[in-house]
């Protein structure tokens, strides 16, 4: 006779909440740039080992998973990075890691795979991060693509070449012109350069040291892509390197850079055992396919999908930070849901325009940049992290803000 099959238990999900989030100041990527002669996993060490000195009320040994993520999984920033960070860092050898990619969404996706295992019970407390060291490993360097995408049709060959992608989103909707993307752009690095001074953009950082074997040892602790007090005159003036007489510049784009991040994730029960702070509560995520040539568009659906598993509506976000791969992809999400370009709950800081974009790092960044936020604005409830993706996705997290008045 058979054995009775096991019954399920049915398991009751936990609150997740980001403690806290960290980063490098973003570098240009390059010889020139202020990480050049710096390894990508000492980057992710920086970040790991500033988490746990915020936070001395932390065991280390209470860390249960360690989750990085790169795009070009090569080198320095390679090697199931999530592991060899973490003993670099100098957290126990018991505590486990992994890498992730998802391309530009690879530290969202590290943050939404560890809160899943926090919710379901498997992790307490977790570290995600990102990473990309664009200057030592350009995007896409070691791939072999299948020949089969452009011999079967399967995408138009412009669906591998993100500016180009961009310029495919500006044909699509023929409105979002130039001038408004430099407009937008423009207003980007104003933001930002009014977050650096008021205080706004700093907090985060941990700073680097860095060495040079012509200038000798220094010390990252700024972002080196902005350029303060750019004008939509200036823009207007510059090439369009993806397609002649096009509408995608380097001043309307995120540029190529190099920089780490890294977030702290606990259930919340256990962050207030331990004292941890809590800077906002996981509501729900999406990740949506769309054409690969458009990839712009990806956040639209993701956070279509998102909002209606949360059971809101758009109408119900105060916050928003959006990732600027590239100003037409915004306006792009901006338009859809009937959002002014100038809305005041967008990138109040700036974003990747002005900050850098290094792939893999940046959707943490946005997380942490919404947390602070949430705690200078307790009446809003909801905010979102929304990003693009290349090969045609886009991902969505929503949020809840600990410090909502109710009102």
């Amino acid at each position: 006779m058979a054995a009775p099959a096991p019954t399920s238990a049915a398991r009751a999900l936990r609150n997740v909440v980001f403690v806290d989030g960290v980063r490098t100041p973003f570098g240009k990527a390059g010889k020139k740039g202020i990480y050049a002669e710096t390894r990508a996993d000492d980057l992710v060490v920086k970040v790991i080992r500033e988490l746990l000195r915020r936070h001395p009320q932390l065991p280390p040994e209470r860390v249960d998973e360690v989750a990085i993520a790169a795009t070009t999984q090569i080198g320095d920033q390679g090697l199931t990075i999530g592991r060899t960070a973490a003993l670099l860092a100098g957290l126990p050898k018991s505590v486990p890691g992994f890498a992730i990619d998802r391309m530009c969404a690879g530290a969202m996706t590290a943050v939404t795979t560890t809160a899943s295992g926090i919710a379901f019970g498997a992790y307490d407390i977790a570290i995600a991060g990102g990473v990309e060291h664009m200057g030592r490993h350009p995007m896409g360097e070691g791939v072999d693509p299948n020949p089969r995408f452009l011999a079967d049709k399967l995408v138009d060959p412009s669906a591998l070449v993100m500016g180009q992608t961009a310029e495919n989103l500006h044909d699509r909707f023929p409105h979002l012109t130039k001038e408004r993307a430099d407009k937008f752009a423009a207003a980007s690095q104003e933001k930002y350069a009014e977050a650096v001074k008021t205080g706004k953009i700093g907090p985060e950082f941990v700073p680097v040291a860095t060495q040079s074997a012509e200038l000798g040892w220094g010390l990252a602790t700024e972002d080196e892509p902005p350029r303060p007090g750019t004008t939509v005159e200036a823009l207007a003036e510059l090439k369009t390197p993806f397609r002649p007489h096009g509408r995608v510049t380097a001043g309307n784009a995120a540029g190529l850079n190099d920089g780490a991040t890294g977030a702290l994730l606990a259930d919340e029960e256990t962050a207030r055992e331990l004292g941890l702070p809590i800077g906002m509560r996981l509501v729900g995520y999406a990740f949506a396919g769309v054409e690969p040539e458009v990839m712009g568009v990806g956040p639209v659906p993701a956070t279509e999908k998102a909002l209606k598993r949360a059971g809101l509506t758009i109408e119900d976000i105060g916050l928003f930070e959006i990732n600027e791969a590239f100003a037409v992809q915004v306006l792009a999400f901006l338009d859809h849901f009937g959002i002014a370009d100038d809305d005041l709950r967008v990138n109040k800081w700036g974003g990747a325009i002005a900050t850098g974009h290094p792939l893999a790092s940046s959707g943490v960044r946005l997380m942490t940049q919404l947390s602070r936020q949430f705690a200078e604005h307790p009446e809003v409830r909801y905010g979102i992290t929304t990003m693009c993706i290349g090969i045609g996705m886009g991902g969505t997290v929503i949020w809840e803000n600990p410090h909502w008045s109710g009102k």
